[in-house]
């Protein structure tokens, strides 16, 4: 199927799963994840009418951005190494991966803009990801006061990659239950207004919890 093909599928899902959930589905963001395709398909993206694109890593990011520039929105949606932030930092327009004073000293350091970024959380406790723990996310972001040039506009999470309904929910919820506690506080720096949750396996119970980013990638662009 081409992307057009699939985004028209994916668009009728969000739909469905806002009509279940009494939500606007403009007020879900389509990011495509990229990281398994090339700068061609990825160009099929945007022509498709998806602006967002996702790389989770830097490199892959910065192949992709120098034949495709400022024509998408360019999400950094993996794990990022402190010493990679100043090869991306003007490039990319959300990180969703903040999750450690280092990461932010480094971002704080190299940007010359404000960065809107996505405290990463990691709500199911899994050893094998990455984030802060829900106990530990806003003492941190308390933290991040003085540093101008971080925004933290929500929280990001993994759930884990599984078919049980009752523990995604669990997962998505507990995310959504930390951003309001975020929001309450009324920090100038964290408006925390977002929640990126949701990836091709679970987006539609993601955004039935309240979900404002979806990251999709092989439901989307599929693979090379």
């Amino acid at each position: 199927m081409t992307v057009r093909d699939n985004l028209a599928a994916v668009r009728q899902r969000i739909e469905a799963a806002c009509a279940r959930a009494g939500r606007n589905p403009a007020d879900v963001r389509i990011v495509a994840v990229t990281k398994y395709i090339d700068a061609e398909r990825a160009l099929h993206v945007l022509d498709a009418g998806i602006a967002d694109l996702g790389e989770n890593r830097a490199g892959q990011l910065l192949e992709k951005y120098e034949r495709i520039g400022d024509r998408a929105v360019w999400h950094f949606i993996g794990t990022l190494q402190s010493r990679k932030v100043k090869e991306i930092i003007d490039k990319v327009d959300y990180i969703h991966s903040l999750d450690r004073l280092s990461l932010a000293k480094e971002i704080e350091k190299r940007a010359v803009r404000p960065v809107k970024c996505f405290v990463q959380v990691n709500v199911s406790g899994e050893a094998t990801k990455h984030g802060l723990s829900p106990d530990e996310t806003v003492p941190f972001i308390e933290q991040l006061r003085s540093f101008s040039h971080i925004e933290v506009v929500g929280l990001m999470t993994m759930a884990p990659h599984i078919e049980d309904e009752a523990v995604l929910r669990t997962c998505f919820r507990q995310l959504r239950a930390l951003k309001e506690r975020v929001q309450a506080l009324r920090l100038a720096h964290a408006p925390c207004t977002e929640l990126s949750m949701g990836m091709s396996n679970d987006y539609e119970i993601a955004i039935e919890e309240g979900a404002t980013f979806v990251r999709i990638g092989s439901a989307l662009v599929g693979s090379l």
